[in-house]
């Protein structure tokens, strides 16, 4: 056990929002009701010059470890593996920074997590593991959540522990809730069996990240609010933040973001459409905010309120991967997909339900976003500087007050453990530690108006690029595809100009010259270079890594997407050997996918059916002969054509019985959700199913799956000098 010296008393909770930008709390501004986030502001403090990496997973990478996201191997989300090549985007928190939670365990402290993870390779999120980046193996004791980026709130995909659970069937299940409910239940087997030992509690919701799911009673709630538009909500929420003190009076309110239309311009539809979004999210914040009080009146009801340090922030800005639009398919985005208003129109009542997966549009994120410009992803404040709360009993002298020091995701564990008087350890498990990056925030808790220990701090995200130092801060927009040094850096003195509104960059071309090279400065000593605008790449893949036949079998787990075999963009195939003993015997044989988008092929009224979901439009195949009684070889083949084109094709023991053209299918992303075999668990591909997950009642052998190489496609490639597509983060499809 480590040297503890501190309060032997003083428990820990960290609780992460997602995509919750810097106004969209009631204590930064909103007109949202959050209640019981505003407490906490109330009995501690706001800090209002605080900031994150734009992106999920490298936030919480630095909030775990105090290093910064590419020292650790995490400076994208972690989905994608870049290989050992690339030891700054691993997809994993590396073996020399222990988390926060490795630390306190050493040093005697209980550890739990409940929520997102986020920080696994995709390809390691598998059930089979292997399980070393998964929470457990990070300095956690229990887990119950999601380990990747998103998941349904009404139908999530879970972990409990080290092993996946089935979904959930309570009635009015939301997942909000039930993280909540686990993390009281765990909270009560600690202090009814410890309670004097001190835990360490990591909560993080899915909230405010899409899907924007929540019960229709919340979304009510905010009936009439966001008639008014964007425009004025964004002024209103500027003029409040004014007179709360959460941005100096001198601020001035940036421009809309480029391609943002101010709300007259919107057609009676698109208003209709875009309020319930918002409405929506609205909902969303406020069931989040009710849960955070079922937790903090747990605190105080078993009188640990009073010596718990409580520190909630959201991981980056509000999201701006809904587009122009808005959406109610999660893998529109990730295919470079804009949806068309109207066709989401015609499901407007079903936002926020079960059958779709919302997010807002670009004009709202910026809302979200206030004062600021742009969004999640981008290095400009709109994706970086986010709300921070800090409550700390009897260390905080003016409860309620405002804290206007700069600092950084990296900063808070150092915090942390500098309040409990604890010392990271030179080695972990045998293993040197790098270095704390981040400083103790201690100071600010009795000094409110002291300096900022921290001086300086870079900012990288599939090269959009920052610095600041001493309140000025250096920034570039980067399109991806234009060369690094090509990159128009704009400047700011945040200090007199909160909001970065006023480009200073012709004024003061020797100031951005500076700033420009202690960018490159700090981006040699924390692993950045060389820089990489790609945010997808066909990277290293762990165990897929070259392989063209995946054979699963029935009793298989929930296979996550980013695990599952890759069939975009190639031609493929689909063997599974069954048997059926009578007629009446069907169901799901595979399906990979949700409501959204992907595939499901199954047996229904004796005839066989493949369906392919791209973001709404459905392609069928039936078969034209039934599926014969007794043993049987069922095949679906895909024979790609160019891009993402090509023709489906069903077989029975050989013989063809049904075929379809497709014209378009998904390029990158089949589904958020993944893949089951023998039923469909979490949420159905198609609706034609009869009851929950349709599992097969016959036998399936095992199911085979193959890729092909495409030659045609190749010779395409190779004659135009082409490498195959990709996206970028902006949703443009692009070649490399």
């Amino acid at each position: 056990m480590g040297n503890r010296t501190g309060d032997e008393s003083l428990n820990v909770i960290y609780i992460v929002l997602d995509d919750v930008g810097y106004s969209a709390l009631g204590c930064y501004g909103s007109e949202i009701e959050t209640p019981n986030i505003d407490s906490l502001a109330e009995n501690g403090l706001r800090y209002n010059n605080f900031n994150v990496t734009p992106l999920c997973s490298p936030t919480r990478a630095c909030l775990l470890t105090g290093r910064n996201c590419h020292s650790v191997g995490v400076g994208l989300v972690t989905e994608i593996d870049w290989g050992p090549q690339y030891p700054n985007k691993r997809g994993r928190i590396s073996n020399t920074a222990a988390t926060l939670a490795e630390i306190l365990k050493l040093n005697g402290m209980a550890t739990y997590m409940v929520g997102k993870w986020h920080l696994v390779p995709g390809h390691e999120a598998a059930s089979s593991g292997p399980f070393e980046n998964w929470p457990l193996s990070k300095g956690f004791a229990r887990y119950y959540g999601f380990l990747l980026g998103m998941t349904d709130q009404y139908a999530p995909d879970l972990v409990y522990d080290n092993h996946r659970v089935n979904k959930p069937t309570t009635t009015k299940y939301h997942l909000s809730e039930d993280l909540v409910d686990k993390t009281l239940e765990f909270l009560t087997d600690h202090i009814s069996v410890t309670p004097d030992r001190p835990f360490f509690l990591y909560l993080a919701f899915g909230a405010q990240h899409e899907p924007h799911q929540v019960p229709k009673e919340f979304i009510d709630q905010y009936e009439g609010v966001y008639d008014k538009g964007w425009d004025l909500i964004r002024e209103e929420r500027f003029e409040r933040q004014k007179k709360m003190g959460i941005i100096p009076l001198f601020t001035d309110l940036v421009d809309l973001n480029p391609g943002i239309k101010p709300w007259d311009e919107l057609t009676a539809t698109e208003k209709e459409l875009f309020i319930k979004f918002q409405q929506t999210y609205a909902g969303f914040l406020t069931h989040t905010d009710q849960q955070i009080g079922r937790l903090l009146q747990f605190l105080k009801t078993k009188n640990k309120l009073d010596n718990t340090i409580l520190v909630l922030l959201s991981d980056n800005g509000g999201s701006q991967e809904g587009g122009w639009n808005g959406s109610i398919n999660d893998s529109a985005y990730f295919n470079g997909i804009e949806e068309n208003v109207e066709v989401m129109f015609d499901h407007i009542d079903e936002i926020g339900g079960p059958l779709t997966s919302p997010n807002y549009p670009k004009g709202w994120a910026q809302v979200c976003n206030t004062p600021f410009k742009y969004y999640k992803q981008d290095t400009f404040y709109g994706g970086t500087h986010v709300p921070l709360i800090i409550q700390c009993p009897q260390r905080i002298p003016d409860p309620g007050s405002i804290r206007s020091q700069f600092y950084h995701a990296i900063d808070i564990t150092p915090t942390i453990l500098d309040l409990l008087n604890m010392n990271a350890p030179p080695v972990y498990e045998g293993v040197p530690q790098m270095p704390m990056h981040g400083v103790s925030m201690k100071d600010t808790f009795t000094e409110p108006h002291g300096p900022s220990k921290r001086k300086t701090q870079y900012f990288e995200m599939v090269g959009h690029r920052a610095i600041w130092q001493d309140g000025w801060v250096a920034v570039t927009y980067h399109e991806t595809g234009i060369p690094f040094y090509e990159d128009d850096w704009e400047l700011y003195n945040v200090t007199e100009d909160f909001s970065q509104k006023y480009n200073l960059a012709a004024k003061y071309p020797q100031k951005l010259t500076e700033l420009q090279a202690i960018w490159w400065q700090e981006a040699t000593k924390y692993g950045v270079l060389p820089l990489d605008d790609r945010p997808f790449r066909k990277g290293y893949e762990g165990l897929q890594e070259g392989r063209k036949t995946f054979i699963f079998y029935p009793g298989m787990a929930h296979l996550p997407s980013s695990a599952a075999p890759k069939v975009s963009l190639s031609s493929y195939s689909i063997t599974i050997p069954i048997f059926r003993s009578n007629r009446i015997e069907e169901g799901v044989l595979i399906a990979h996918g949700n409501h959204s988008s992907g595939y499901t092929f199954y047996i229904k009224d004796n005839y066989l059916f493949y369906e392919y979901n791209y973001v709404g439009t459905v392609y069928k195949i039936q078969s034209k002969v039934e599926v014969p009684v007794a043993y049987s070889t069922i095949r679906f083949e895909f024979i790609r054509e160019i891009f993402s084109q090509g023709t489906g094709k069903l077989f029975i023991d050989g013989q063809q019985v049904g075929t379809l053209y497709m014209p378009r299918t998904l390029p990158f992303v089949i589904s958020v959700e993944g893949m089951d075999i023998g039923r469909d668990q979490l949420t159905s591909v198609s609706p034609n199913y009869p009851v929950p997950e349709f599992p097969f009642s016959g036998h399936i052998e095992k199911v085979v799956i193959e890729l092909h190489d495409d030659q045609e496609y190749s010779m395409f490639l190779k004659k135009e000098k082409r490498e195959p597509i990709y996206i970028n983060i902006n949703g443009t499809i692009i070649f490399l």
